[in-house]
């Protein structure tokens, strides 16, 4: 079965019926911004033993913009093989983020002027 791409809002609905979300990001992407209870699983090092958390459950792929899963969901697809059912957020975290929904994310460093002048 093909990766089904769903919005946020469908993406939460599913997270509140039981299916897991799949952060697929590096850890220095999740480090600034994540969303809370996802599993971290990113695409450089995926193993199908990475989502046994989601096995007989809808999984929900996402990285930043969408674009990472977009071209790599035949990977997600056959690693998810006999595991869970893919399914993609269009537009990743940004989407999500957008759309209202909450992350969590890290404190920004101060920019370059305070740094400079403590201001």
């Amino acid at each position: 079965m093909a990766a089904k791409t769903i919005s946020p809002l469908e993406a939460q609905r599913m997270v509140a019926n039981g299916a897991v979300l799949v952060d697929v990001r590096q850890p220095h992407e999740i480090e600034r911004e994540k969303i809370e209870g996802a599993i971290a699983a990113p695409l450089s090092t995926l193993k199908p033993a990475d989502l046994e958390a989601a096995r007989g459950r809808p999984a929900i792929f996402f990285c930043h913009s969408g674009a990472r899963t977009r071209m790599l969901a035949g990977q997600l697809e056959a690693k998810a093989s006999g595991i869970c059912e893919p399914y993609l957020l269009g537009g990743g975290i940004v989407a999500w983020r957008r759309a209202g929904l909450p992350t969590l994310a890290a404190p920004r460093p101060p920019g370059l002027l305070a740094r400079l002048f403590g201001k």
